[in-house]
């Protein structure tokens, strides 16, 4: 008896509980419904302080370029690979290299090339500007250092190897923010080789000039780093063979000058020809070295053109840029939702409060 009475009061706790939750969820919002002048109000405010919001903030220009990277690899070279390897070139793979895989997306995001970019001259309507000058402009920040007369006089005009401290300070502050807020670089797909790459400011000629600069100056580096080892071996054989050709020229030369100068050489007399079939073996041994190293350029120059990579422009900024701006109605609306449900909470929690004290 004693333990069916105890499984009653138990289960008139559980009831009087969950009675007691349903009680207090509906005094809440009967409390929330009396508070509903207060919500009204701080709604309005926060509805007119989305809309100051949305006429003062000013709005962002987005440029975007896109364009698709063949990494062009090794192979298929087959037939060459006996010929390239006496010649100490390799037409081979050469596995992993540094910009192998996702590497280039970071690259772009490298303070020498976003330095690079912003040291570079652009012509903004008729007049020619660094950047970074436009980009201190476009954002005030001289404004920002009137106090500081070191900084409201500085210029980025000279070798960038020889800037001071707070020239190099500068610039790795505004390389941070344009990482952080401004720049964005991404493969749409990872199994593709189509890049995008955007940048976002207040200043649309800026975006432009800037995007444009930046994926130049990625592009040729990329490419240059690629191919600098295939480039530097087709330049030292092209030197090699133009000096073979030259001795091989002058030893043609030296054979006729030879042959004139005994023209009626009595052909009893075989020392007369001795200096003439000297020449001539000079001029066999330099056919065949000059035939040689034309078939290792050639070589050279197929491994350089396997190298490169083919870098193709898809899409480039063109004005007018995208312009996202926050509308006054949107202002409007998200300041009064922002204001309702912070006041509710508000009001929520502090009968709460009260109710457990």
């Amino acid at each position: 008896m004693n333990q069916i009475d105890q499984k009653n009061v138990a289960g008139n706790t559980e009831e009087l509980s969950l009675a007691d939750v349903i009680y207090k969820i509906r005094s809440g919002v009967r409390y929330l419904k009396s508070k509903w002048l207060t919500i009204l109000i701080i709604s309005l405010i926060g509805g007119a302080l989305g809309l100051l919001y949305s006429i003062l903030k000013k709005p962002t220009y987005t440029a975007v370029s896109t364009f698709v990277l063949e990494d062009s690899k090794s192979g298929g070279l087959g037939q060459y690979a006996g010929l390239a390897s006496l010649a100490g070139i390799n037409l081979g793979g050469n596995g992993g290299g540094v910009f192998e895989g996702d590497n280039i997306l970071e690259l772009y995001k490298s303070r020498t090339m976003i330095e690079k970019a912003l040291l570079s001259t652009c012509n903004f309507n008729g007049k020619d500007q660094l950047l970074i000058n436009r980009y201190i402009d476009s954002y005030k920040l001289r404004d920002k250092w009137k106090d500081d007369a070191k900084l409201l006089n500085i210029n980025f005009n000279g070798d960038p190897a020889k800037f001071n401290r707070k020239q190099d300070s500068l610039i790795t502050d505004i390389v941070d923010f344009l990482n952080k807020k401004s720049l964005d670089v991404n493969k749409p797909d990872k199994k593709l080789s189509i890049i995008d790459v955007s940048v976002v400011s207040k200043d649309e000629l800026f975006s432009k000039y800037f995007n444009e600069k930046l994926v130049q100056n990625v592009n040729d580096f990329y490419v240059q780093t690629k191919t600098k080892k295939e480039l530097q071996n087709v330049q030292i054989l092209q030197r090699q063979a133009d000096s073979v050709k030259q001795n091989l020229n002058s030893s043609i030369y030296d054979v006729a000058s030879a042959n004139d100068s005994a023209p009626n050489a009595n052909p009893l007399v075989t020392t007369l020809r001795v200096t003439s079939q000297k020449k001539q073996v000079d001029v066999q041994a330099n056919a065949a070295i000059y035939s040689e190293m034309v078939k290792n350029l050639e070589l050279a120059k197929i491994s350089l053109r396997q190298e490169t990579p083919l870098i193709q422009v898809i899409d480039a900024p063109v004005l007018p840029l995208i312009k996202e701006k926050t509308g006054k109605a949107k202002g409007i609306l998200i300041g009064a939702l922002l204001g309702a449900i912070l006041t509710i909470i508000a009001l929520a929690s502090r009968k709460m409060l009260k109710q457990i004290v």
